[in-house]
């Protein structure tokens, strides 16, 4: 079912069973646009005013929440959720079964792993140098390994890599690497315990 509002560009293939609620764009040229094809699974559920631009190859069981925003020519796996207000940059790789919480930021370069979680107002930053000459070359995203998850408003700082099934804790700033199988908390984020199975 698609809405008579939204906006369906040329070049977007929509899966089978695919809700797009009222007033969502989809397919939105950008500066550079060159007819770059939007491809989304089957079984999405795209709901208001959501905005994914060009480029972007979604899987199948995509959801989004309200006014969610895609910049354009991103990955994103199967089974994914990206919820109310997020914003996720360009040139982001999502693995499959990734859940983004309400209003987290996911700037270009960022690579989040399958199963990986991220909760509300979490903030991923990929710039080391901001407004420094050339910026736009260094920008440097994070990397959030394969089940690991990220707590409510926590911020990542450009570059760093959270190890796989860690868990960082709401609030924390991670400000270096964190290994697997690791919980960290505080600002900055230090060593809780090693998660044992």
């Amino acid at each position: 079912m698609i809405a008579e509002t939204a906006k369906i560009y040329p070049n977007v293939k929509l899966g089978a069973n695919c809700v797009v609620e009222d007033f969502c764009v989809i397919g939105a040229p950008f500066a550079g646009y060159n007819g770059e094809e939007t491809v989304i699974g089957d079984n999405a559920v795209i709901r208001s005013h959501t905005v994914i631009y060009a480029g972007n190859k979604i899987g199948d069981n995509f959801a989004t929440g309200n006014k969610a925003n895609i910049r354009e020519l991103n990955t994103i796996g199967d089974n994914v959720s990206i919820g109310t207000l997020t914003v996720v940059e360009h040139h982001v790789t999502i693995g499959e079964n990734v859940r983004i919480h309400s209003q987290a930021f996911v700037p270009e370069y960022t690579v989040l792993e399958k199963d990986c979680w991220i909760g509300p107002n979490v903030v991923i930053t990929n710039d080391p140098y901001p407004k420094s000459p050339k910026e736009t070359r260094r920008l440097v995203g994070a990397t959030i390994r394969e089940r690991a998850k990220i707590g409510a408003n926590s911020t990542i700082l450009p570059g760093r890599v959270v190890g796989k099934n860690s868990l960082v804790g709401a609030g924390s700033v991670v400000t270096r690497n964190i290994e697997e199988d690791t919980i960290v908390a505080g600002n900055p984020a230090g060593f809780i315990r090693k998660i044992h199975y």
